[in-house]
């Protein structure tokens, strides 16, 4: 212990005993030394810290100088409908609410929604401030696009919006508890006016905004209304949507998410060829390229579409090619690219992280698969020959 209280005093007791074997060849239990250095008084468990302290801080002097977002996962409409997120605008300085937003899951797109209706209403706020969800913070450097800025990040920096991310969610408390209380106070009015879906409880939510802030809301130190109103050049449809730069192919095609873009063989558009462009995804599902702020005409051919039944049945000579390509396909993985933004607010279902079993990227498909599917084909085709009736 002599050793540990000289060198080692401010270490753990894992790394203590980690040193104690690389440098001193003393080797010893982590446990040992866990509580030799707790009878030393030179750790202190966990258990047995006293917690931290967070203390309030005051509100905000203006409206509009700093505004709470969250998202809230609950079941809003009980058992009549699925479960659903919230996302809420509150005001620091008064705790009024500003905006509500019902959509399918906490996605960049829904947020992108709630904010231009938010912006549409109230102006520019001074700033933003949230948690570290991956619509607001770059958990993950190395998968985000521009640098470590999320897309909403990027598009409030174009909006001349601060963002600040909270550390704990108590640091954000305004937020927290205005969710629940409208998780006791909204559910029940939702109840009673048998409200059931997300687009009606968005119609109702501007209603009950201004009941809960005639009840709840505070007057600010100041008077002064910090919001800004929109600039003539702060276009939201372009502003508002997910961006990622693409290279053109010597071939002239840009690739997204799975979907290859073939451009127009333009003397224009062969000067594009090995640059840069924007692909621009709208929360209406659009996607345009854009170069020098105007969009290139362009025709997509989706990796991932699927033969209708229909088909095979028309093109009697192709049935086989066409069925062989049906078994190919129910054996593909047809999820998204992982980078691609989540697009719930359209009514898609959450991208699975995991494949299904049994499912292989397009790559992965061998020729021992290939000509399996032939012949299972072939052998569902004899089969179907031999039960038709003779005519």
């Amino acid at each position: 212990m002599a050793l540990v209280r000289e060198r080692y005093a401010d270490f753990g007791p894992t790394l203590a005993c980690e040193k104690l074997a690389e440098c001193h060849g003393v080797v010893l239990a982590k446990e040992t030394v866990r509580r030799w250095m707790r009878e030393a008084g030179l750790w202190i468990p966990r258990k047995q810290r006293p917690p931290k302290l967070h203390q309030p801080r005051n509100r905000r002097a203006c409206l509009g100088e700093l505004v709470q977002i969250d998202g809230s996962d609950h079941r809003w409409f009980e058992d009549r409908a699925p479960a659903c997120t919230l996302l809420v605008f509150i005001d620091d300085a008064t705790g009024r609410l500003m905006a509500l937003h019902f959509t399918a899951t906490e996605s960049t797109f829904s947020y992108f929604e709630a904010m231009r209706a938010y912006l549409e209403q109230h102006g520019k706020p001074v700033a933003l401030y949230s948690d570290k969800a991956s619509v607001f913070h770059c958990n993950s450097h190395s998968v985000t696009p521009g640098k470590g800025v999320t897309q909403f990040g990027r598009a409030l920096y174009e909006l001349n919006v601060d963002t600040f991310c909270a550390n704990s969610s108590q640091a954000k408390g305004r937020v927290e508890r205005a969710n629940l209380t409208l998780q006791d106070r909204l559910v029940k009015e939702l109840r009673l006016r048998e409200i059931s879906t997300k687009e009606a409880a968005n119609a109702y939510a501007p209603h009950f905004i201004a009941d809960f802030n005639g009840r709840f809301g505070k007057m600010p130190r100041s008077t002064f209304d910090a919001h800004r109103p929109l600039r003539a050049d702060d276009d939201l449809d372009l502003i508002l949507t997910c961006r990622v730069p693409r290279r053109v192919s010597k071939v002239l095609t840009v690739q997204y998410d799975r979907v290859i873009y073939l451009l127009e063989d333009t003397v224009a558009n062969r000067s594009l060829i090995h640059r840069y462009l924007d692909v621009f995804e709208y929360p209406d599902g659009r996607i345009e390229i854009r170069v020098n702020g105007a969009a290139l005409p362009c025709v997509p051919y989706d990796r991932l579409s699927e033969i209708d039944q229909a088909a095979v049945v028309d093109n009697k000579r192709l049935g086989h090619t066409l069925q062989m390509a049906q078994v190919i396909q129910a054996q593909r993985d047809d999820r998204r690219a992982s980078g691609s933004p989540s697009r719930t607010n359209q009514g898609e279902a959450p991208r699975p992280k995991e494949r299904k079993v049994g499912t292989r990227k397009q790559r992965e498909l061998t020729r021992e698969q290939l000509n399996e599917a032939i012949l299972g084909t072939a052998r569902m085709r004899v089969g179907s020959v031999l039960k038709s009736p003779l005519t």
